[in-house]
């Protein structure tokens, strides 16, 4: 069943990312929330801080100093579990890499080159929190093809909850992907995937429920 608000998905997203850490080794994750006009930074801090008291040395990152110090601002209790990616960069030049779980929040195809060097020094797992690394303009060609069999595809979908054109996708790890219509009475489950699915096998979905 699809969460009936943010703060069901975000309890689902919790149970997902503890499910995910808890396999151990380190993990590349990603966690997302795709509602139209989202703040994620709230989001990710009442991540952080329902984690924390279980998860030792936990830290959130922030893409730039700007963000960061609007973390700090609205967490003060939070203050000292969060960085910027520059602040762990230093970090692990002076220190010959980083441990422990790190959630980073919504980097941006401009930082892309910063965090796959990150997270190639860091030894513990990473939680992407609505991150986006694709970068539209190089989507095509060698260099998108590189990235997607090099280091974006070492990530796992740790939760997903994104809408889309008919309907919705909704991941919580270690489940598979459920496909969710939508009908004029509300949402339905139509199928499941092992793995995320792409337009065309949801348009095949649709039209396979459409026959009956």
């Amino acid at each position: 069943m699809l969460p009936a608000d943010l703060r069901t998905a975000e309890t689902e997203l919790l149970e997902a990312v503890r499910a995910a850490l808890a396999k151990g080794g380190r993990g590349l994750w990603t966690a997302e929330l795709r509602f139209e006009g989202l703040r994620i930074l709230p989001v990710a801090l009442r991540l952080l801080a329902n984690l924390q008291p279980q998860v030792a040395g936990i830290r959130l990152l922030c893409a730039d100093a700007g963000a960061t110090a609007l973390a700090k601002r609205d967490a003060p209790d939070l203050a000292d579990s969060i960085s910027s990616l520059g602040d762990l960069q230093r970090l692990q030049q002076a220190d010959g890499g980083s441990d422990g779980v790190v959630i980073l929040v919504a980097p941006t195809p401009a930082d892309y080159e910063d965090v796959e060097r990150t997270c190639g020094q860091h030894r513990g797992p990473v939680v992407l929190l609505n991150g986006r690394l694709e970068d539209a303009a190089v989507g095509i060609g060698t260099v998108a093809r590189e990235r997607r069999k090099g280091f974006l595809g070492e990530w796992q979908s740790a939760y997903a909850l994104i809408p889309t054109a008919d309907g919705a996708l909704r991941h919580a790890y270690p489940a598979d992907w459920q496909f969710y219509r939508r009908d004029p009475d509300g949402y339905r489950s139509l199928c499941s995937f092992s793995t995320k699915p792409d337009t065309e096998q949801l348009l095949l979905a649709l039209e396979k429920a459409a026959k009956g």
